[in-house]
């Protein structure tokens, strides 16, 4: 009986420890784990809205090249898309007299001529159409070609009528061509027509440069919308949402482990920024960047160099 109670007493003391592992162990596993994250911050800087709309090059200037005389063309010395100076040889014209002395087949030399007109090009310009053939018989005032003064070159603005007020005479825009090439602009005026169509009104945009640009070539006009010099501003990633896209918030840290869910009001949004209206953030405060999607109203998080 003695030997029974030492034993009993070892197995009890085994007992006590083996059930202390077992909560440590229990403690240990219910641990809440932590979302690893990066951090940034309010920054001041400069914002704007832009709005992007179509427009399509046109050429103010037209100069048509008309026959002043009726008769046959004896040569043409232009193809369309030539580039031709003031003053340079377009065509030749025989005279309908020319042409009747030549078939009478006269002998007398001094009632022979040649009665050739020669028409040049009154301005400089582009080529854009070419409407007779050598051999062609042509009447006085038929249109022979069209020349396009290049520094007319302008794009047509196509503006829903609700965007009018934000088109502003004489300011700067941003022309975007195909291949991401970038123009600057100048808003010169508005015609006084509405497209009966698509309801929008047209307004003229001069490019700083032509660079002999093509007729009809679509680009993409920014215009200024609204701006701000001084505005707080976080990188897009950090602002969360609701489903609906009508409850914002950030994730923003009270210590270097907890990260609790801040209402905020959104002002002027970019591609990769967003104005920050309400709550009142300091520059010293830190706000989740990644690892935020998902959040409780406060989490444990632990933060990683970015």
């Amino acid at each position: 009986m003695a030997k029974i109670i030492p034993l009993l007493s070892i197995y009890s003391i085994l007992l006590t420890f083996t059930g202390c592992g077992s909560q440590n162990h229990e403690k240990e596993g219910s641990a809440e784990p932590k979302t690893p994250v990066t951090i940034t911050s309010i920054s001041i800087e400069p914002i704007l809205e832009t709005i992007e709309l179509n427009a399509t090059s046109g050429f103010l200037k037209k100069n048509i090249v008309k026959s002043p005389t009726t008769g046959l063309v004896e040569n043409i010395e232009i193809n369309p898309g030539d580039y031709v100076e003031k003053g340079q040889l377009l065509f030749s014209i025989k005279t309908k007299e020319a042409s009747a002395l030549e078939k009478s087949q006269i002998s007398d030399s001094s009632l022979y001529f040649r009665g050739l007109i020669k028409i040049k090009a009154p301005k400089t310009g582009i080529i854009t159409s070419v409407t007779h053939q050598k051999g062609d018989y042509i009447q006085e005032g038929d249109e022979l070609s069209v020349i396009a003064e290049q520094s007319s070159l302008v794009f047509l603005l196509e503006v829903p009528f609700e965007l009018d007020q934000f088109i502003i005479k004489n300011a700067n825009c941003k022309i975007l061509l195909p291949g991401n090439k970038l123009l600057q602009g100048k808003v010169l005026s508005k015609l006084p027509a509405m497209d009966v169509l698509a309801q929008t009104e047209r307004f003229i945009i001069k490019p700083s440069a032509t660079e002999h640009l093509p007729e009809n070539l679509i680009a993409k006009i920014s215009i200024v919308k609204t701006s701000k010099t001084k505005a707080c501003v976080l990188p897009k990633p950090a602002i969360l949402a609701n489903e609906a896209l009508t409850e914002f918030w950030v994730m923003k840290l009270i210590n270097d482990t907890v990260a609790v869910k801040i209402l905020v009001k959104k002002g002027i949004e970019q591609t990769d920024k967003v104005e920050i209206l309400q709550p009142a953030f300091e520059c010293s405060d830190r706000i989740l960047l990644t690892g935020n999607y998902g959040l409780a109203d406060t989490a444990r998080v632990t933060i990683q160099k970015p």
